[in-house]
């Protein structure tokens, strides 16, 4: 199996958990079977969706129904296996983890592909990975995970220019690729691990 397939296949298995990451929203909320499909479905696919709307492309899910299908068996998997056994929450993390370095390397590559400028990439890139998080916080009435300490979207941005820098290098793609995806799943372990976060902004006279 090449890189490509390889990509494909990780690309799938992220849609999975960010499908899960989104039901598992959903039940905090107590949201019914229908509710908890569709936060599911925006977790696994706002962030592409927003991307190729973007760059005036057309959307993958439209084209490769195959996502769409992922995401409503995976959701209607667990939710149904939550009834009867624990989800193991600290798994999907890590898996979390790896749909993120995937969903932003796919995404920097649709945009290097256009010939967008680096900045672009970088957006696209983070867009891709972080979106469907920010869509599924706000429709649960919650402060987006990016906002927030967490370092998620800055691994993002990390490993994505570690991929403009390593192509600009003429490193071979295929290790470039492999080198970004490395760096992003490294740092949001290494974060999850160690509870490492950013700074809060916290001014010495803050308002009342």
């Amino acid at each position: 199996m090449n890189l490509m397939q390889t990509l494909y296949f990780f690309d799938l298995l992220g849609t999975v958990v960010f499908a899960m990451t989104g039901l598992l929203a959903a039940s905090r909320k107590q949201l019914d079977l229908f509710g908890a499909v569709v936060i599911a479905m925006v977790t696994a696919v706002g962030g592409g969706t927003l991307r190729d709307l973007i760059l005036d492309q057309p959307v993958f899910w439209i084209s490769q129904n195959i996502y769409l299908y992922v995401v409503v068996v995976s959701t209607l998997f667990l939710f149904f296996y939550a009834r009867f056994k624990t989800i193991p929450i600290k798994f999907l993390l890590y898996l979390d983890a790896l749909g993120l370095a995937v969903f932003s390397v796919i995404g920097a590559q649709k945009a290097m592909g256009l010939g967008l400028s680096d900045p672009i990439v970088i957006m696209t890139g983070v867009m891709t990975g972080v979106v469907g998080g920010v869509i599924r916080d706000v429709l649960m009435g919650e402060v987006p995970l990016i906002f927030r300490k967490e370092i998620y979207a800055t691994a993002s941005f990390i490993g994505i220019s570690l991929l403009l820098i390593l192509v600009g290098w003429n490193i071979p793609v295929d290790m470039a690729i492999i080198g970004s995806i490395g760096v992003i799943f490294t740092l949001r372990v290494w974060a999850l691990v160690f509870n490492v976060g950013l700074p809060v902004f916290q001014p010495i006279n803050p308002p009342d």
